[in-house]
């Protein structure tokens, strides 16, 4: 009997409405797609830096958003982005792609009372990479911007 393994190259994309709720659903997704390609080891910190940037577009956006999931056969092995209609890219994602420990400097400091503004750090600290870009507008009149980040997989560190 033959075995199965499933594809390294594989993508899923989930519309999400401008909804306090995208952040958990975004989340449930990840939660639900990363075992069924046998990387449940990055389950963890994917799902933090998806709710991260998920969270991120439902505060500084009005519109909907996307989320993508994408395992690669490039050395990182997952990648996650997330659409949404906002152009304002934020620190520290206004800055070209980065790769952990590629000496892009310190990040900026949040202040300790600060109730926010850590979020894309910990995608910074965590990730393999990172990065973001403008999207200009397309037939539709979206425009907005792609936060992205990539994690290794095990069999790939």
């Amino acid at each position: 009997m033959a075995t199965v393994s499933p594809p390294r190259t594989w993508s899923y994309a989930l519309h999400l409405p401008h909804d306090p709720r995208a952040p958990r659903i975004a989340r449930m997704t990840s939660r639900a797609v990363l075992p069924a390609y046998g990387i449940s080891e990055l389950l963890d910190v994917t799902e933090l830096l998806t709710s991260e940037l998920v969270t991120n577009a439902y505060q500084h956006s009005e519109g909907p958003a996307a989320l993508r999931l994408h395992g690669t056969d490039d050395p990182y092995g997952l990648r996650v982005s997330v659409w949404d209609s906002n152009p304002h890219i934020p620190a520290p994602f206004d800055k070209p792609p980065c790769r952990s420990g590629d000496g892009s400097g310190p990040l900026r400091a949040v202040p300790d009372e600060a109730d926010s503004g850590r979020g894309l750090g910990l995608v910074a600290e965590w990730a393999e990479a990172w990065g973001g870009h403008p999207l200009g507008d397309d037939l539709f009149g979206r425009g907005g911007k792609l936060l992205w980040f990539a994690l290794r997989a095990p069999e790939q560190v």
